[in-house]
């Protein structure tokens, strides 16, 4: 397990990490989502030793890190950690190498990831030389090629086609069903829902919402209702009801947020007496609206 406790760190007046405290599982996959700024970045270099923190431990089972350890790992950074003139298998052999792989066992597990995402015919190409998406896919396969213990994946799906998203999703899946612990961040939350068994929102250096996403979902104070009604009163059939606030509204089309405790066949019934219900949904949060009621404040 990777555990993440009591991180600080300050740059100057800006305050990067504060008291921030996660973990990962192995087998399991963990989204680090926050906005931008928010120390997402930070606290995944803090594992490798690439941020001297101000206070704070980064663990994993349950000691601190040792190179020998940190070896096992495989790390995806947002900015581009690769060496752009290099051949493409010569970089995947290098970086598994250095991951203490004997040169075959490099060449074989390079041979092997190329054929798996599709690169075969661009190995002896030169990494400038790639579409953004394929420089993806390379970086990918630096993480992959020693199969690590740990994953740590920033930004992962930056810059990919829906193909290339899937492809990925699924490498990244078989890697948490291996054993590995898995943490990557995305700003595509529908993918990290997807994806995610746990999640860990943090804001402004702080962990602000944390734990397996089916749980958060379950404790969360609010729930959505998305509705349309036909019919004079039927844009505003919602209104005057207590607790309920308007999201969206186009046409007879409207998404609210309501208590969880309300009684979804009352709201159904009071739509009903305002119109013709075309569709009624009521829905536990999504990924996105947890994001955004810990980030705002709403769930407070």
């Amino acid at each position: 397990m990777l555990e993440l406790t009591g991180l600080r760190k300050q740059y100057g007046d800006v305050v990067a990490l504060d008291e921030c405290t996660f973990r990962a599982q192995p087998g399991r996959m963990l989204g680090l989502l926050g906005p931008n700024g928010s120390g997402k970045t930070t606290a995944m270099r803090s594992v490798f030793g690439l941020v001297h923190l101000d206070d704070g431990a980064v663990r994993w089972r349950g000691e601190a890190i040792q190179p020998e350890e940190r070896a096992r790992f495989g790390y995806m950074p947002e900015q581009r950690g690769l060496y752009p003139r290099m051949r493409v298998r010569d970089q995947v052999i290098y970086f598994g190498r250095l991951h203490g792989l004997s040169a075959d066992a490099a060449s074989r597990a390079a041979d092997e990831w190329l054929e798996r995402l599709g690169l075969s015919d661009r190995a002896e190409s030169r990494v400038e030389e790639l579409s953004h998406g394929n420089q993806q896919r390379v970086q990918l396969m630096v993480a992959l090629v020693h199969e690590a213990d740990l994953l740590i994946l920033d930004e992962p799906f930056s810059g990919l086609d829906p193909i290339g998203v899937a492809a990925l999703g699924d490498v990244v899946r078989e890697q948490a069903a291996r054993g590995a612990a898995v943490v990557f961040s995305s700003h595509q939350l529908d993918l990290v829902e997807g994806l995610c068994e746990d999640i860990a929102v943090v804001n402004q250096g702080r962990i602000v919402l944390e734990g397996a996403l089916d749980a958060v979902r379950s404790a969360s104070p609010s729930r959505y209702v998305h509705a349309s009604v036909d019919g004079d009163a039927g844009a505003a059939w919602h209104a005057g009801l207590e607790g309920v606030e308007l999201l969206t509204a186009r046409n007879s089309e409207v998404r609210l947020r309501v208590p969880a405790d309300v009684d979804p066949a009352e709201l159904l019934r009071t739509a009903q007496a305002a119109g013709s219900v075309v569709f009624f949904r009521f829905e536990p949060p999504s990924l996105s609206d947890l994001f955004m009621e810990a980030v705002s404040g709403v769930a407070e």
